[in-house]
């Protein structure tokens, strides 16, 4: 009979997910995930199978926390466009106030892995169209109130607004401040 085992496999998840974030796929090592994780490299394995189905389950872990808090956000009554616009400012100022300048995994990942890795396109894919459909279904409700003009493509719109989320994490590496990001959430915005 093995042993029991002596972790949280849903923490260690959440410990790895910080690993490859900070460091990305390419530059985590099975060490370093051992050193965070605190455990056995045979418990890594015997838990995860591998370094990539670890990363995978980062991938998913981050993608459905952030599905979560964005659409909290968006949920919250009020206004649509405010919704809209209050949603981007803090994801603009989530990522100033990070003294590292990690951007966004999922951004941070497709720009490592996209198109070289089908696997992880598809989840980097999947966590776009999530964030995509929760701007599109704030967009056509803003359009049923009147708030937002009803000639636009709401579907385009949430492109719109989902690349603008994604240059800003991009962006947030390098900004001295946040003028720029704000500036550009408001013209967004405004031109809804």
């Amino acid at each position: 009979m093995g042993r029991p085992k002596q972790f949280d496999p849903d923490t260690a998840v959440a410990q790895a997910t910080e690993v490859f974030w900070r460091k990305g796929y390419a530059d985590t090592t099975p060490q370093d995930l051992i050193d965070a994780l605190g455990i056995g490299k045979g418990s890594l394995y015997n838990t995860f199978g591998s370094k990539r189905a670890l990363f995978e389950r980062a991938l998913e872990h981050y993608r459905d926390n952030q599905a979560a808090a964005l659409t909290g956000l968006l949920d919250r009554p009020g206004p649509a466009k405010e919704r809209l616009r209050t949603a981007l400012r803090l994801a603009a100022e989530a990522n100033l106030a990070d003294p590292d300048r990690r951007g966004c995994f999922a951004v941070n990942t497709a720009a490592a892995l996209g198109g070289a890795d089908a696997e992880a396109t598809a989840s980097v894919r999947r966590m776009f169209d999530r964030t995509e459909s929760a701007f599109e279904a704030v967009i056509e409700e803003g359009q049923r109130a009147g708030e937002i003009d009803r000639g636009r493509d709401p579907k385009a719109t949430a492109s719109m607004l989902l690349s603008t989320l994604i240059g800003m994490q991009v962006l947030s590496k390098t900004a001295e401040g946040s003028e720029r990001s704000m500036r550009t959430i408001d013209a967004v915005i405004d031109s809804l």
